[in-house]
């Protein structure tokens, strides 16, 4: 029931507030599909694929074996493949309708997307905290196999949320756009039968990644036009 409660709580703040310019930009970023730039959303979903290969190639040399290019046979959490697939589809359209829907654009109201990539990150992270303690979550399983696990998964969140970012902005802050990196990124993490060791590793490839994206993107990042100002902008 988590999985509902950011889209619950972006559609119930847009709607409830009277305001018609909010109201209009949460219907353009999820029904704008022109906004959608198949270019940017392919290169980053290939862009994470080549995250995932190199933190398997980095890993064989700390005695971790190639065979995790291989397809995981099922997905890490109970409820079998069926269940377990729809959670995923389900997350990534009911993360991002309330992420992207207002969470996101409500912190860069006040702040540049560099600092809000930080803000939303630490906020997106604590928001997984509740599965730690949900038997049979993947995020349960990892906390009692090794607690630096779930320290890793906290860690990685922050990276990511700038890839994210740079997803969203690309793409005209399209709702749609960021769904459909979602689901990758959670399928991929899923069926690519990484070892959680890996995935620490993959943690370094993620903020060298994120870092590289930054400083080829720094107006992106760093701009302050849009702070306070971000639907004129949108409608104008």
């Amino acid at each position: 029931m988590g999985l509902f409660v950011p889209s619950i709580i972006a559609l119930y703040t847009v709607f409830s507030s009277g305001d018609a310019a909010l109201k209009k930009d949460l219907r353009m970023k999820f029904t704008g599909l022109f906004r959608v730039k198949p270019l940017v959303v392919t290169t980053a979903i290939i862009t994470f694929g080549m995250i995932i290969a190199a933190s398997i190639l980095l890993s064989a040399l700390f005695g971790q074996s190639l065979d995790q290019f291989a397809l995981a046979d099922d997905f890490s959490f109970a409820g079998g493949s069926v269940t377990a697939l729809l959670t995923i589809v389900l997350a990534a359209l009911l993360e991002e309708l309330g992420w992207r829907g207002y969470a996101e654009d409500a912190i860069a109201f006040y702040f540049c997307w560099w600092k809000e990539s930080v803000i939303f990150g630490l906020v997106w992270g604590l928001w997984h905290l509740p599965l730690f303690f949900i038997p049979d979550t993947y995020h349960y399983n990892i906390l009692h196999e090794n607690p630096l696990f779930m320290a890793n998964f906290f860690i990685s969140i922050l990276p990511l949320s700038f890839i994210f970012t740079w997803v969203y902005i690309k793409n005209e802050r399209s709702i749609i756009a960021c769904m459909i990196f979602h689901f990758f990124v959670n399928f991929m993490q899923e069926k690519i039968a990484m070892t959680n060791g890996t995935k620490c590793v993959q943690t370094i490839v993620l903020i060298v990644a994120a870092a590289i994206i930054v400083a080829l993107n720094k107006d992106l990042f760093f701009e302050t036009r849009h702070i306070g100002r971000l639907l004129p902008e949108t409608d104008g």
